[in-house]
């Protein structure tokens, strides 16, 4: 064997803990300017002043692009966006969307299309809020808005039918519908 062969290689052999004292490369004033950053960040959160939301009183606000619950809209004369076409289902990463389609007709006109969602559901427990929905909708029907406060007392109120998801009709367009019903 060669003298090479013999040597073994250096990463082989086990280098000695710093804290060891056996030949290690300790280094205080390295350890003293880490310590001294991690006070430094302590310390500046500590003379900052403390920021304290009365919630609920009070909320923060919410940005622009935040997404929370969801709504289904509804055009000015009232009809029903949701054209039944199922994309924001097919789009749903979790699958917690169902939508059963069925067909408009001259008397029962929901919405302007030829099917209107007949049921419209959202497992809310099971959403992530992600709005692949909102965007696969070719008409804008299904919306995240900005509410955040969805807790409820059981897991059943947590299933959103299309009741509790549609906007409430227009002021003039329900005045004409109780109109007609007198």
């Amino acid at each position: 064997m060669s003298e090479e062969e013999k040597k073994e290689p250096e990463s082989a052999a086990p280098k000695p803990s710093p804290a060891s004292g056996n030949g290690g490369s300790h280094n205080v004033v390295e350890d003293i300017a880490a310590l001294a950053t991690g006070l430094k960040t302590t310390l500046g959160e500590f003379f900052n002043p403390m920021v304290t939301t009365m919630y609920p009183e009070e909320k923060t606000p919410r940005s622009e692009r935040y997404r929370g619950r969801h709504y289904l809209r509804r055009y000015d004369n009232g009809l029903e966006r949701c054209i039944g076409c199922e994309l924001c289902a097919a789009a749903c990463p979790v699958g917690c969307i169902l939508v059963i389609a069925a067909e408009n007709t001259d008397e029962n006109r929901i919405s302007p299309g030829e099917r209107y969602a007949k049921t419209y559901e959202i497992n809310m427990l099971r959403c992530i809020f992600c709005g692949y929905c909102e965007e696969a909708c070719p008409v804008q029907a299904i919306v995240l808005g900005p509410e955040y406060e969805l807790s409820d007392t059981s897991r059943e109120k947590f299933i959103y039918t299309k009741e509790k998801l549609l906007e409430p009709l227009p002021p003039d367009v329900q005045e004409r519908l109780e109109a007609k019903g007198k």
